[in-house]
């Protein structure tokens, strides 16, 4: 039990699931890591009893909240994909739409759909240390309600899904066209034809621009500086013959295996020899950008690459764009918005019909979540981040946030693993509750993040924090986490195990 807290468990008149019911565990998120966990908990521990809380009315997290023109994978689709349910098409890069549809098809095919509660907003979770249990307090379908459990796992990402990150541009209220950020982009929107500003050159707006320059009059990506843009194909020769000789399984672990190993090799290559990547980068760019284009403007950044990440292109589409006179890109700074558009402090006039303002993100932990121990309320970034998955003294939580350099799926489904492993030493030897702690020595830090990328500079104490030797330490490195979780990690390693004597209705 946490030492040292007041027992003041929240409490409220509101109908619970029903009445002292507790459940294993409340999943908080229908995306890859909710679904995920919801997989790897039914195969550690048969019959277990949990309920999925989805605020959307889809499968999906990301790959349902994002609609605008173009959205993708920026990695591998089949490092994407989860490593128990092969990727069935033929892609290397799949679109948003498909990746959806592969989430749902996988979510029933495992008999996870039927425990989804969509419609589905989580406020708060509470620990109580007297019962050893969570309530978390939902709305759902627009009335209050609660569920009790003895863990929680949140799947809930890393991005504030209401608030993404929208600069105060002068004289935007002036603007007499359409003025959307794409994390809310309008099913309805009409492009073809219009003359499109696109604010941005990340992966959104890489992603983006190709797909309105197919309809739209002219699209032109407006970057304060300019970003690594890689090409790659969307559907690989070598992968899709691989596929028609070989069973599916078998050519999906091929294929799964080498896209790994790719994705690692140039991470590696990139922090130590920064010149070579970059070289290489600019010779291909250079190669399909059309003769005498001024790469140095506007495909030359001024970090190094994988300081922030490299943006995937599908099939050079940006570069084929441009070469057509469909897309434009500007490297400059803007001074101001008008009716008319945007001008930009080199006095050039951007004229817009539409603006897209793909700015970015604004980092949140445990999906903005209240979450309280005993009455007292936990700050996610004043706790230590625990294999990545558990915070410091928070008793049956588990968190998943993936890696930065390397699809999220890769270590959200190492988490799930984690957690259903967890619950079921936990189960075989009757512990009700379980929590990493901090030894007497003060740890040294770094960054959860290292990435120098925007949204993650402005945000740099959203997260919970990262200690610099395992297991307190988050890396971005899924070769050596895979390697510990198999053979180096103990289930009780910095772990307080411990039972509770409660009344018999509560025994989950």
């Amino acid at each position: 039990m946490v030492v040292g807290m007041t027992v003041t468990p929240e409490t409220a008149n509101v109908p619970t699931e029903s009445g002292n019911d507790v459940l294993d565990i409340v999943i908080i998120g229908a995306g890859i890591s909710g679904i995920g966990a919801a997989y790897h908990l039914g195969q550690q521990t048969p019959g277990a009893r949990y309920v999925v809380l989805e605020r959307r009315e889809r499968i999906g997290g990301t790959w349902d909240l994002f609609s605008y023109p173009g959205v993708r994978s920026d990695s591998s689709i089949f490092t994407l994909s989860w490593p128990w349910e092969p990727w069935r098409g033929k892609e290397y890069v799949a679109d948003g739409d498909q990746i959806r549809d592969y989430m749902e098809d996988t979510a029933r095919k495992h008999g996870i759909y039927p425990h989804i509660h969509f419609g589905t907003e989580v406020q708060s979770a509470a620990w109580d240390s007297a019962t050893d249990t969570w309530t978390t307090h939902v709305t759902e379908d627009g009335r209050p309600k609660i569920y009790r459990s003895r863990f929680v796992f949140f799947g809930s990402g890393y991005y504030n899904y209401d608030k993404p990150y929208s600069p105060d541009f002068p004289g935007s209220a002036d603007f007499a066209g359409t003025l959307v950020h794409p994390q809310f982009w309008p099913n309805d929107l009409d492009y073809t034809g219009k003359k499109i500003v696109v604010i941005g050159s990340g992966a959104t707006a890489v992603s983006m621009v190709p797909a309105l320059a197919r309809k739209a009059a002219k699209v032109t990506m407006l970057q304060r500086s300019p970003g690594y843009l890689f090409s790659m194909p969307r559907v690989n020769p070598v992968y899709a013959a691989l596929r028609t000789v070989l069973p599916k399984q078998a050519s999906y672990s091929i294929i799964r295996s080498a896209a790994l190993v790719f994705e690692k090799v140039l991470w590696v290559i990139a922090r130590r020899f920064p010149n070579a990547v970059r070289g290489f980068v600019r010779r291909q760019n250079v190669s399909l950008l059309p003769q005498g284009y001024p790469v140095d403007v506007d495909f030359k950044p001024n970090y190094n690459p994988w300081d922030e990440r490299m943006c995937l292109v599908a099939d050079g589409d940006v570069f084929t764009e441009i070469a057509k006179g469909r897309l434009e890109v500007i490297t400059d700074h803007i001074d101001h918005f008008d009716a008319e558009g945007i001008t930009c402090k080199s006095g050039k006039h951007l004229d817009a019909d539409i603006i897209v303002t793909a700015t970015g993100l604004q980092l949140q932990a445990l999906g903005g979540v209240r979450v309280s121990v005993d009455g007292t309320e936990v700050k996610p970034q004043e706790r230590f981040s625990y294999k990545a998955h558990m915070l410091d003294d928070v008793p049956n939580l588990f968190w998943c946030i993936g890696y930065t350099n390397a699809s999220w799926t890769l270590r959200a489904d190492m988490t799930a693993r984690a957690t259903a492993k967890l619950i079921g030493y936990m189960k075989a030897n009757g512990y009700t509750h379980a929590y990493p702690h901090l030894g007497p020595e003060p740890i040294a830090e770094k960054p959860t993040w290292d990435l120098q990328a925007g949204y993650v500079r402005r945000s740099l104490n959203a997260l919970p924090k990262s200690g610099a030797k395992r297991p307190w330490v988050v890396r971005q490195d899924f070769l050596a986490d895979a390697i510990d979780f198999r053979f180096r990690d103990k289930i009780d390693e910095d772990m307080v195990f411990g039972r509770v004597s409660v009344p018999k209705q509560l025994v989950g």
